[in-house]
């Protein structure tokens, strides 16, 4: 479990001894956050591309525009407690495959659902909570959409 202190401002208390490494840790898993999310975007253009039909890609793409939308309030969180801009990075290399995109697509999103609970639950902003769990909302809602194109393949 993750446990970090923060204030209603983005900012660190330290009220724990270990306050530091807490620090340390949690912006590991953010920059974990805003690196999946820059993955996922840059994933799901080269899966949309691959998509058979005009519907699987706008839904792939609604999906996209959803992980830019996380990507830029996840990198908005770190300059504001960093002071500097995140440098993301491809965290995953994307299958090359309609297919096998769809079915690495499923497995992270749901995998990313928990991830993004258990960052709400450590963070003492209402804000970042906020911001985690409508993410994690919204990736479960991904991991259905994209389990429905990958049922629907013909």
């Amino acid at each position: 479990m993750f446990v970090h202190p923060f204030d209603d401002h983005a900012g660190l208390r330290n009220t724990q001894p270990d306050a530091g490494n807490q620090q340390a840790v949690w912006l590991a898993n953010l920059i974990q956050a805003i690196n999946g999310e820059y993955s996922a975007i840059a994933c799901y253009e080269q899966i949309a591309r691959r998509a058979p039909s005009a519907e699987a890609r706008n839904i792939i793409m609604e999906i996209r525009d959803d992980e830019i939308r996380h990507f830029q309030t996840f990198s908005q969180f770190y300059t504001n407690l960093t002071g500097r801009r995140p440098q993301p990075q491809i965290s995953e290399a994307c299958p090359s495959t309609y297919k096998g995109g769809l079915e690495f697509a499923v497995k992270d999103e749901q995998n990313t659902v928990d991830f993004y609970r258990e960052l709400a639950r450590s963070a003492n902003s209402p804000a970042m909570k906020q911001a985690f769990l409508e993410a994690a909302r919204d990736e479960q809602h991904h991991a259905v959409w994209f389990l429905y194109l990958l049922i629907n393949i013909r």
